[in-house]
């Protein structure tokens, strides 16, 4: 086991897997570890004079938080060895003022200068001071332009700053600047009850409302050892999966239209409108959102759920594949997303890159499969691979995964037993810890917590987008600025769940 290579002393009452409290040189084991991709970060988070780290080795399926306590208010980078926690270590520092020693990147990342203070969560928070503009990293060239796009876009889109730097067409450099919907999510769940906590939760990114729900949920049931009912772990796999059908029909048509294929935006908008009807006749939310609470699930399927759910099937099922085969057999679209936008595996190995950005580049971990909570141990599914790693592999993953989505809600109603959808969660006497995690359709979200009595203490929430957004600046080197809205569409981040 994970926590067993590294001297620590262990904390009790932290569920389902282990915590314990390292030395600095545990943590740069961590790091070397990481380094040398034997484990995959999952996240990385301040508290208050202390850092977390949770991470995973992937074929053993074991996960292990790392804590170190910073008494100087400092701590040994894990982005000196890991790149992938360095935009992690950025924001800790913009929140609670602890600093990375050994950084390559000292930047703000989270804080844009507008908060009014600084470093909120730490124990010394400040008024906030004057401070220089941003300095992107420069680019050396001949005949190089830059190109500043956002923070505000055309259409309803979240804001974010893309700076390109260019050769004519062809893409040199992007560098994101990202935090501008930042929401202090974190700094409101602190003495939060569970309840409140948990609609917080739920509309960190709400695109994802059932699987951050979901995950929030597991969090506070291990840490106080709640059993759900079966009916409800059923009712919340229905979810998520409406969840998931919903927005890959969303993200497919968007695809397509970036390439001018405005046919296959129209249809599989219907689609998806279809999906969130049904959502909505089940569970009276189209979104589904505080649907999934902990102890199980706040609403019963509605009179006319089921009905609703195999006509949608039915319908997904007469017209989707017909849009498959549209998409397959169009050149002019194959032109577009085939060998665009390529990201490597082994980049995607080490930024443990999850859903569709990491399964299209090779990386087949699934939260579903992989820790099999319930009740998708009890489901069969596959989890889709491809290895291309371009825009149309990103579609055929998520092409794939609307087959795999369909077969398990068929299965879900057949088994879909009878009884409470909802247990009690009863306050335990002594503080406990939980963590988290659910399958979103970007990738697994993580989330822990520390709970005393009724309230929570301590809060994160990680978005599969942290892992993503830096490999969208590396899929776009060489290509045109004109496939930028291509590669951007088939990575699909959240603004809002990565600016929490």
């Amino acid at each position: 086991m994970i926590i067993d290579t590294i001297a620590g002393e262990r904390v009790p009452g932290h569920r389902p897997w282990p915590r314990a409290v390292v030395g600095a040189d545990g943590w740069r084991r961590a790091g070397e570890e990481l380094q040398a991709l034997r484990w995959t970060l999952l996240g990385l988070w301040g508290d208050i004079g202390a850092v977390h780290m949770a991470v995973l080795d992937e074929p053993a399926s074991d996960i292990a938080v790392l804590t170190l306590e910073c008494r100087n208010g400092t701590f040994p980078s894990i982005g000196a060895l890991h790149p992938p926690a360095i935009r992690l270590e950025r924001a800790v520092h913009d929140l609670y003022g602890l600093t990375p020693v050994g950084s390559p990147d000292a930047r703000s990342w989270l804080d844009l200068g507008f908060w009014g203070v600084e470093q909120p969560l730490g124990s010394a928070r400040a008024a906030a001071a004057p401070r220089a503009p941003y300095a992107f990293l420069p680019v050396e060239g001949e005949n190089l332009h830059q190109i500043p796009v956002g923070p505000v876009h055309a259409g309803i889109i979240e804001p974010g700053h893309f700076r390109f730097t260019a050769n004519g067409e062809t893409v040199v450099r992007l560098e994101q600047r990202l935090g501008y919907v930042h929401k202090g999510i974190e700094s409101l769940m602190a003495d939060a009850t569970v309840e409140l906590a948990a609609r917080l939760a739920s509309r960190t990114s709400g695109d994802s409302t059932v699987a951050y729900a979901l995950a929030f949920a597991h969090a506070v049931e291990a840490a106080l050892d709640v059993t759900v009912p079966s009916r409800a772990r059923y009712l919340r796999a229905l979810m998520a999966e409406l969840e998931r059908l919903a927005n890959h029909f969303g993200d497919i048509g968007a695809i397509c239209n970036d390439a001018s294929f405005a046919i296959m935006h129209a249809q599989c908008g219907i689609l998806r409108e279809r999906t969130l009807r049904a959502a909505d006749a089940c569970f009276g939310h189209r979104l589904m959102m505080d649907r999934v609470v902990p102890g199980g699930v706040s609403h019963d399927l509605g009179a006319d759920g089921i009905a609703a759910v195999t006509a949608l099937l039915a319908e997904v099922q007469r017209v989707f594949p017909r849009l498959v085969a549209l998409y397959d057999n169009t050149a002019s679209l194959q032109d577009r997303t085939a060998l665009t936008g390529i990201l490597r595996a082994d980049y995607a190995r080490q930024f443990g890159a999850g859903g569709y950005v990491g399964r299209a580049s090779g990386r087949a971990f699934d939260a579903r499969k992989a820790l099999a909570y319930a009740p998708y141990g009890e489901l069969e599914f596959e989890v889709p691979t491809r290895t291309a790693g371009d825009v149309d592999a990103r579609v055929w993953i998520r092409i794939k995964e609307v087959e795999q989505s369909l077969a398990l809600i068929a299965q879900i109603l057949r088994r879909l037993p009878d009884g409470a959808i909802r247990a009690a969660i009863k306050p335990a006497g002594e503080p406990r810890e939980g963590l988290g995690f659910a399958e979103a359709f970007r990738g697994d979200v993580l989330a822990w917590l520390r709970l005393d009595g009724e309230h929570v203490v301590r809060c994160h929430l990680r978005d599969p987008s942290w892992f993503q957004w830096p490999l969208l600046e590396v899929v776009i080197e060489g290509n045109i600025v004109a496939d930028f809205p291509l590669c951007n569409k088939s990575f699909n981040c959240s603004y809002s769940g990565h600016d929490l």
